[in-house]
């Protein structure tokens, strides 16, 4: 097996890396933070923390991130505490240059049967990129339901302790 070395295809996760504070409409008032770290500049992996909406408690989430030269894709999986599904992704940038996006099979919102899904993540500025969702259409367009926004705190993982800036977080 020959080592994976960096593509140019890895330069657009490793922007990714650093501690963001993460606002959404979902989220309401409770920030959440994700802490996103590079495995050999091949792979970035993203943890992310904070409170569900409606008191509903801690949660956690784990997004992975990597180009599969061979697939010539982006490839990934995103998990949370709050689901048993794991979702797998693949995809490619935009001509834009600022604009991931991933696309996935997913339980439907109704409940009944599997959806397509695809997910964008967009640099509007260096230290500032939105993570959105939205379903497939049955006449193959796509519905927005989700949109997040990410805040550059820190470049280094390491240089903050990962921590939610909610106050009543801290004090658990």
């Amino acid at each position: 097996m020959v080592m994976a070395k960096p593509r140019s295809e890895h330069a657009f996760l490793e922007r990714l890396v650093g501690i963001w504070d993460v606002t959404s409409e979902m989220s309401g008032e409770t920030p959440w933070v994700e802490t996103v770290r590079s495995l050999s500049r091949i792979w970035v992996i993203a943890e992310g923390k904070g409170d569900m909406p409606g008191g509903e408690g801690p949660a956690t989430t784990m997004l992975t991130l990597g180009y599969d030269a061979a697939k010539g894709k982006y490839v990934g999986t995103w998990l949370g505490s709050m689901m048993d599904n794991l979702w797998v992704y693949e995809g490619e940038v935009e001509a834009d240059g600022k604009t991931l996006s991933l696309y996935t099979t997913g339980p439907s919102m109704s409940g009944e049967g599997l959806a397509d899904y695809r997910e964008q993540i967009t640099f509007l500025s260096d230290d500032h990129r939105t993570f959105n969702s939205s379903a497939k259409q049955p006449d193959g367009s796509w519905k927005q339901f989700m949109e997040a926004h990410y805040r550059r705190r820190a470049r280094n993982p390491s240089a903050t302790p990962p921590t939610c800036s909610n106050p009543k977080r801290r004090e658990r």
